[in-house]
């Protein structure tokens, strides 16, 4: 069964399509690595994981993943023009989690699809310049200041270019209208203290809210206070219901018993024993 949705690319406008767990070739290139565990068990993949290469080009992010030494592969990679790559098709297993856990899972990747944008990641500041870790300089108008989620300070980031983050959307998109995806995670989320990838210069957030939550109420909830435990490891206390509010305090840990006691656009309001809001992803209410 053959689905599409369009995707602006460097060339205009073209229709980006799965068939047979492939994208077509009018949307991207098939360039094949081969590992892989295999299938996909019924009813998976549920989960999208976004990853940044932390590196220079596509090519480069390919070639290692075609390095037989490097135990790492991924099902797609997106490049600055927002043109994609993929590896892998959607049915298979590929290898992009690792270590990594998520509500009651261990390892992710049997469960999710990998997505791999070619970025940078986290800057150094030198003199006007931004340098990567492997040597690469970037200007003012390609570097973001930002506080990573499982951060307190702000550090330098890679901008992540509009291609790419259009090219993401719609590729989540057309892979939620093939596959009954019911989580999209960042690998900082999954393997927090660990990975750091896509970090704050991707909007992460957003686009997870427009495409799993669109349908939901921007009004205020009003509840009674109830009780609630994180369900997570690391998880932001923050002084406002969004990501760009400042933390209150050091991350929770999980198993933090909590009090709830307001609902906001997907944010608890929590009492532990200071107040402060949490994403109402990582509570259980109990």
């Amino acid at each position: 069964m053959l689905f599409s949705v369009h995707l602006k690319t460097e060339g205009g406008t073209g229709v980006m399509k799965i068939s047979r767990h492939k994208l077509v070739k009018e949307s991207a290139r098939f360039d094949e690595v081969s590992k892989t565990s295999g299938d996909f068990g019924e009813g998976l993949p549920d989960t999208i994981v976004i990853h940044y290469t932390a590196g220079p080009t596509a090519e480069s992010a390919i070639h290692t993943f075609k390095d037989p030494a490097v135990k790492a592969s991924a099902h797609v990679v997106i490049d600055f023009d927002g043109s994609i790559i993929q590896l892998i098709p959607f049915n298979k297993i590929a290898w992009h989690a690792g270590k990594s856990s998520w509500l009651d899972r261990n390892r992710l990747n049997p469960y999710s699809i990998g997505i791999e944008i070619v970025n940078a990641g986290r800057l150094e500041k030198t003199g006007d310049r931004w340098r990567a870790w492997f040597g690469r300089t970037y200007g003012e108008e390609d570097v973001v200041k930002a506080v990573h989620r499982n951060e307190n300070r702000e550090t330098w980031w890679h901008r992540f270019t509009e291609e790419q983050i259009t090219a993401t959307v719609e590729l989540c998109k057309e892979i939620m209208n093939h596959y009954k995806i019911r989580f999209i995670l960042g690998h900082e989320e999954i393997s927090p203290g660990r990975k750091i990838d896509p970090g704050p210069a991707f909007p992460l957030d957003k686009i997870r809210d427009r495409l799993l939550y669109a349908d939901r109420s921007d009004e205020k909830e009003e509840m009674k206070a109830v009780n609630g435990r994180v369900n997570t490891a690391g998880l932001n206390i923050r002084s406002g219901p969004g990501t760009s509010h400042k933390t209150v305090m050091d991350p929770l840990s999980r198993g933090t018993e909590i009090t709830i006691l307001e609902e906001q656009k997907g944010w608890y309001r929590v009492e532990v024993p200071v107040q402060g809001w949490v994403s109402k992803r990582f509570i259980e209410k109990l």
